[in-house]
């Protein structure tokens, strides 16, 4: 796992070293085992590492073919490399390190961009073709490792990290508005290429990147192409047949990610997914030694889910817990910030960047429960496209009965509510979202709405459960991915997510609704297949939390009192154009008056100007 950057000149001249250095030492936390840079003609590469498979300095990038043809810098891993180097091995190919990455480019010359389609894994890499003076570089499937760009003029440039880029820019950056409209009205980024800046962009997960370098063949406007090499929608494998099938792809997908010659701990939030994967991990590998991380916040707190982590302590000897609270809080703020260098739409993003800051103690790689929730429709807003899809089936009876089980099992109406909300045409889906608490300034609301359509028309207007998941991997699950890439880089550690492996996605999402929803119940088939290997009270939960924390309580404190009303009630906070600073603070005084709960929102406000503040001002 690592940080890669590089410059190509579009004007012919030789690049700088000392801004490729430059952009290395923004990204230091991503790599700090190792560096490297490769330098000629117009094109110049760096590369950090951190290193996780063959520690030794084999693994040392850049990385050079056998006959220094190609070139390659490698953010990632590829979990299959033994069996993909045993088929490489079979075609007369030889190996001199013990390394991925010389399995990833050996792969490259043997089957081309093909290739990519036989990985299992997370990646971000560009390989140069020295003779041919042709550069490829591609992200995975789903966008766990990041790929940011800049197109100017005179030149191409490319990071793990948009700090590395703006060290380079040369110029103050601008705010993108359609990022902020969609992150203020829906809580999303990353749906599309854009960033919070205007001036970079990011190649979109499953796609990858070609270009000319030679100086006398480069087109400055428009020096690359792109190409989406995997579209889930037609990458769907068999349905498993029962739910231990499905048990069965899950702890293979675990086996494989347990490949490393560094220790490996899980991060342990007593929900149904990062259970799962301890539960494997101790009875089918007999790892109860596994180092587990975790974020609790006191008795009878919201998000304190301490009562199910308990529940393993007779299991395991390695449990290690902390406690963020107000305090934590103010004093990582600017931290935070300048780790994600976009703003985040929640403080549960803030639990898992402390559980990543305890797990560096002890451990260099994480397993965690990531996309669980977009794979099985963990979310109580998919009741919503359930019942919408039982509708559209004139499956009338179905209908009433699930409902009739959300109300009774959840004591609910968000699905309810959802369902109503996804029945909408798109334009009052969004005025919808953007009216629920009515701060949003207007003009901004008129002038972006009518570009902002992928959520609300896609997202939200998706016409059957199947296609719902669907769209929440090419739509929202990117930015989950961003803030987990972010949170575990900053502390040199890499995050590994079983569910997650293709294979198990792919076969899961052809899946019927009903052994993904079934009597008001999300997850079906996992927790069929984990029925007699996970506590009781953890697999048969009704309540969903995730990293959830008690912000709203946080934001009632006298420390974040006066940091908030001097944020809200400043004159650079009214002025950005975005929001409506008089409805702000009386949203802020009625959730100070416990006259409803605003957390969210408010942490928006927060993390919104003091990004202003960081990276704009």
């Amino acid at each position: 796992m690592c940080g890669i950057s590089g410059i190509i000149n579009l004007n012919r001249s030789r690049v700088d070293e000392d801004q490729i250095r430059a952009m290395m030492r923004e990204m230091k936390h991503r790599g700090p085992n190792d560096d490297g840079t490769f330098m000629e003609d117009n094109i110049g590469f760096g590369f950090v590492r951190l290193s996780i498979i063959d520690l030794s300095t084999d693994g040392h990038q850049p990385m050079f073919s056998h006959d220094g043809r190609y070139v390659m810098i490698f953010n990632g891993e590829i979990f299959n490399y033994v069996e993909l180097r045993e088929e490489l091995k079979i075609r007369g190919y030889t190996f001199r390190t013990k390394t991925d990455t010389e399995v990833l480019l050996t792969a490259y010359i043997e089957w081309g961009e093909d290739m990519l389609h036989l990985l299992n894994g997370m990646w971000a890499f560009v390989i140069y073709d020295r003779v041919e003076k042709v550069l490829f570089g591609a992200r995975d499937r789903y966008g766990k490792k990041p790929f940011y760009y800049i197109i100017e003029d005179e030149r191409f440039m490319f990071a793990s990290e948009i700090p590395s880029l703006l060290a380079v820019m040369g110029k103050k950056p601008t705010p993108d508005n359609d990022a902020l409209f969609d992150f203020l009205v829906f809580n999303r980024t990353d749906q599309n290429e854009g960033t919070f800046f205007k001036e970079i962009k990011k190649l979109n997960h499953g796609h990858s990147i070609k270009m000319r370098v030679a100086p006398d063949r480069i087109r400055k406007k428009e020096p690359f192409i792109t190409k989406k090499w995997y579209n889930l929608k037609y990458e769907l494998r068999r349905p498993y047949k029962n739910p231990e099938e499905f048990r069965e792809a899950f702890q293979e997908s675990i086996n494989i990610r347990l490949r490393s010659d560094v220790p490996i701990g899980v991060c342990l939030s007593g929900g149904l997914d990062s259970s799962s994967i301890v539960s494997t991990l101790v009875q089918d590998f007999k790892k109860d030694d596994v180092h587990t991380f975790s974020a609790v916040y006191g008795d009878g707190k919201y998000g304190d889910e301490s009562k199910f982590i308990d529940l393993y302590r007779p299991q395991l000897k390695n449990m290690h817990f902390v406690q963020p609270d107000e305090h934590t809080l103010m004093a990582d703020i600017d931290s935070i910030v300048r780790a994600h260098a976009e703003p985040i739409a929640g403080t549960g993003p803030y639990a898992q960047y402390k559980v990543m800051e305890l797990a560096r103690q002890n451990v260099t790689v994480t397993l965690d429960g990531q996309g669980a929730d977009e794979m099985l429709a963990g979310y109580h807003y998919f009741f919503g496209f359930h019942f919408k899809n039982l509708l559209r089936k004139g499956r009338v009876g179905k209908l009433a009965s699930e409902m009739t089980h959300y109300y009774l099992k959840h004591s609910a109406f968000m699905g309810i509510l959802s369902y109503i909300l996804f029945m909408l045409p798109a334009g009052l889906r969004a005025r919808a979202r953007a009216m629920e608490y009515g701060y949003i300034d207007s003009d901004f609301y008129n002038a972006h709405a009518s570009e902002n359509t992928s959520i609300a028309s896609e997202l939200y207007g998706s016409l059957s459960l199947q296609d719902a998941l669907i769209n929440h991997f090419e739509y929202k699950l990117e930015h989950l991915l961003k803030w987990e890439d972010r949170n575990s880089m900053w502390f040199s550690i890499e995050a590994r997510v079983p569910f997650l492996d293709h294979r198990l996605v792919e076969s899961t999402l052809s899946l019927d609704d009903d052994l993904i929803i079934n009597e008001g119940m999300t997850k079906h088939i996992l927790r069929e297949a984990m029925k007699g290997r996970l506590p009781e009270k953890i697999r048969m939960r009704r309540d969903k939390i995730g990293f959830g924390t008690p912000h709203d309580e946080w934001f009632r404190t006298p420390i974040f009192q006066k940091y908030i009303n001097d944020i809200i009630n400043s004159p650079a906070f009214a002025s950005r154009g975005l929001v409506d600073a008089k409805k702000v603070q009386d949203l802020y005084a009625k959730h100070l008056d416990r006259k409803g709960n605003h957390g969210k929102e408010i942490w928006k406000w927060i993390h919104m100007e003091r990004w202003f503040n960081t990276f704009i001002d």
